[in-house]
């Protein structure tokens, strides 16, 4: 028996082109100029941790039926997964070229040669001391391709038949994911007065940086698919659920160092990024407002986004073609509109591209639904 392919979750895709923009902000500006928006720009890492539980959710929703019937190739799912991550992964390691120098100034022999070789290989996130090794954002990369590799195994638990129980198993997940951070928190093994975003120290950065911290979330989202068939997706349960995750979500937020920052760096939100997905993935009122389509359109390029504006805009400043041509004046917020046109030149020109190749060389029969025609990070 045929199982039917999932409709696309346009609002989903909107609003990955806001987790995706304000990653860009956080790393490129100052949060008080965006006023009673800053909180959220101030925590743009928690983007990161929404977008890790939003790839498990979107890859269960396309394939757990699957996976549950027994009919998932696991050969072609990680092929497939191959040939949307890796182009764009290797074009942001070929613009990294310029920090080769730097990471063999900030490296011992051992540690550049370890970061040299593990970074195509998608696994320089598995050691802290290079987790951000010539591309900062490319840890994730690492994290990704595990969970990737453990998804068919996670996606054929059964579906409930309770969805009491469920919820349960839920949040005992969520409980295991709050632990890394409150260990951190209790115990402070790197002794630092204050844990921020600024903080440094070989303990944060294994939390921060490392596949394992983080698998929580990942699970947590092909359990939230499970939740997603059983609850309509007409009426105001959903508005309701979308609504509360958005406005509990900036509330934490706006607490600012009064929430620990090991805590809320990934475990804390997940409850609440269930509910915002649960309400996008509906049919009501704010699903329609995300599903605008400038919104989808660039939310579509939010991996090339992602993975591509750390090392372009320092390109774009490095050159000082802004400064020569007086654009400078126009500063940041046309660095800002140009990450975007990159990202969707790339997405378009080379990532598309590259992908039906890649497919072609590998025999991979292109069969996805539309409902994933976008990378789901």
């Amino acid at each position: 028996m045929d199982i039917p392919k999932p409709s696309r979750l346009n609002a989903l895709t909107g609003l990955r082109c806001f987790a995706a923009i304000n990653i860009v902000f956080f790393h490129f500006s100052n949060p008080d100029w965006f006023g009673w928006f800053a909180p959220v720009v101030n925590a743009g890492y928690v983007s990161v941790s929404f977008f890790i539980l939003l790839s498990g959710f979107v890859l269960a929703y396309n394939y757990a039926s699957k996976a549950r019937a027994g009919t998932l190739d696991r050969t072609r799912f990680w092929e497939a997964r191959f040939t949307r991550l890796y182009p764009i992964y290797i074009l942001s390691l070929i613009l990294s070229w310029r920090m080769i120098p730097v990471e063999y100034q900030a490296h011992s022999h051992g540690m550049f040669f370890a970061g040299m070789v593990l970074s195509p290989l998608l696994l320089q996130g598995w050691i802290p001391e290079v987790a951000t090794f010539l591309n900062t954002p490319a840890w994730t990369m690492s994290a990704e391709t595990a969970y990737y590799l453990g998804f068919p195994w996670f996606a054929r638990w059964k579906r409930p038949t309770r969805l009491s129980t469920h919820l349960a198993k839920m949040a005992g997940v969520w409980c295991l994911g709050l632990i890394p951070g409150t260990v951190y928190f209790l115990l402070n093994p790197d002794h630092l007065a204050i844990t921020d975003r600024w903080s440094y120290g070989p303990w944060l950065q294994m939390l921060k940086y490392t596949p394992l911290p983080h698998v929580a979330s990942f699970v947590f989202g092909v359990m939230l698919a499970n939740v997603d068939e059983v609850v309509p997706r007409a009426g105001w349960l959903r508005f309701v659920l979308g609504f509360g995750g958005f406005a509990g979500t900036f509330g934490i937020l706006v607490l600012g160092p009064r929430v620990p920052y090991a805590v809320i760096h990934d475990g804390l939100l997940m409850p609440l990024f269930g509910c915002m997905i649960l309400g996008l993935a509906g049919q009501n009122l704010l699903a329609d407002a995300f599903s605008w389509q400038p919104l989808v359109f660039i939310g579509e390029a939010s991996y090339c986004l992602y993975l591509l504006h750390f090392n372009l805009w320092n390109m774009i400043h490095d050159s000082g073609i802004l400064q020569r041509t007086g654009l400078i004046r126009f500063d940041p917020w046309l660095s800002y509109a140009l990450l975007i046109a990159l990202a969707l030149l790339a997405l378009h020109f080379i990532e598309k591209p590259a992908q039906r190749q890649l497919r072609r060389w590998m025999g991979v029969t292109p069969r996805a639904s539309k409902s994933e025609q976008a990378n789901p990070f």
